[in-house]
């Protein structure tokens, strides 16, 4: 590829990708608001729970290991 056709290709690139973007199924504002509340409280769980596993385990090794 030439030097002098990157500009075209560039161009050409940004042009398909608003094509593309036009096809796009967004979501709406209440669905996007819905799945970010459900993945911070799945997130939250899954904290809570590798948290308490590493409790469990520190005294596990507490209470048995010298």
């Amino acid at each position: 590829m030439k030097i002098n056709e990157l500009p075209k290709k560039g161009i050409s690139f940004l042009r398909e990708v608003r094509i593309e973007l036009k096809r796009v199924t967004w979501l709406t504002r209440k669905d996007t608001i819905k799945y970010t509340i459900f993945v911070i409280g799945l997130s939250l769980v899954v904290a809570a729970f590798l948290g308490g596993l590493d409790f469990l385990f520190s005294w596990l090794l507490d209470k048995f290991v010298i």
